[in-house]
């Protein structure tokens, strides 16, 4: 019996190191995966804004860290210029719905694209921590155009790009205003949502492991990665926020959060019934009204 025993012993410990070594590669790889984009695999833009009857111009950045990065340029009937930011894994094509809209408000309006993403440098995502070098490289190039009015310069951004856009407007006080689209607060706040949504796994216990290791290949602790603790430094430049209640891709109260942390003026447009990033494609004419009412609001000569 003893023998027995010790043979029980042996298999259940042999079994639970095998079990952590699949729990330890697992979330390893799922975490590589999270934080990178391979260009093999990638979603790179089919569609350019001539596809939309829109007049532009091909632009291209490389940011002070060497990466090359392309979009596009939208002149307005007016200099007031506003800068659209992808989300996660996408591609600039996603935001010519948005460029649309704005051009035919006279607004000028800049394609932008993110490292690591559509044909760009980079496979890297850092969610933010580098990725403002982006934005900065996109700002140098409308600064100084003579279709551009640079003290009328603001942000639009999708889900991560929305992120992006307020870390980025707290750190360059020329951006005028900023409007973010369903933007998660935190990765903290965000993890458990994300994680499943984009992993398939249950919060429990893959996402502390997944971030674990992703905060070993981006070189930063989940921390450095707090929305909340920038968008107060945004004000008194206007932000607005919207956020979906049905948003499975980020935290549905995120948009909260980040409102809570905001200086004024600030404005919140929640809505219960609308999914991630999903305004303007479920209420097209209302997204319009309030996204235009507030750039002629506060950007607009």
């Amino acid at each position: 019996m003893a023998r027995v025993r010790r043979l029980v012993v042996r298999t259940t410990l042999v079994l639970l190191v095998v079990l952590f070594a699949a729990f330890l590669w697992k979330t390893r790889v799922e975490a590589h995966k999270m934080v990178t984009n391979p260009r093999a695999t990638r979603k790179v833009a089919t569609v350019t804004p001539a596809s939309r009857q829109l007049p532009f111009e091909d632009a291209h950045v490389t940011t002070v860290d060497g990466f090359k990065l392309a979009g596009w340029f939208i002149p307005g009937s007016g200099r007031a210029t506003v800068m659209l930011v992808h989300g996660y894994k996408d591609q600039r094509g996603v935001m010519l719905g948005v460029a649309d809209i704005l051009h035919r408000h006279g607004y000028g309006v800049l394609v932008a694209s993110l490292r690591a993403h559509d044909t760009n440098d980079g496979e890297l995502i850092s969610f933010g921590l580098y990725e403002v070098q982006d934005l900065e490289a996109w700002y140098q190039f409308l600064h100084g155009r003579a279709d551009v009015d640079q003290a009328h310069i603001g942000v639009f951004g999708a889900s991560m790009g929305g992120s992006i856009s307020l870390r980025y407007a707290s750190q360059n006080s020329e951006i005028k205003a900023v409007i973010a689209d369903c933007a998660f607060s935190s990765v903290d706040d965000t993890a458990a949502t994300s994680i499943k949504f984009f992993t398939g796994l249950p919060p429990f216990p893959f996402a502390p492991a997944i971030i674990f290791w992703a905060e070993r290949e981006i070189g930063a602790s989940v921390s450095d990665l707090d929305v909340k603790k920038w968008i107060g430094k945004i004000s008194p430049r206007p932000v607005f926020l919207l956020q979906g209640g049905k948003d499975v891709v980020v935290s549905a109260e995120s948009g909260k959060r980040l409102f809570e942390a905001a200086g004024n003026p600030k404005e919140m447009w929640w809505e219960p019934e609308v999914g991630h990033a999903q305004f303007l494609k479920m209420m097209p004419e209302q997204f319009e009204a309030r996204v235009t009412r507030f750039l002629d609001r506060y950007l607009k000569p």
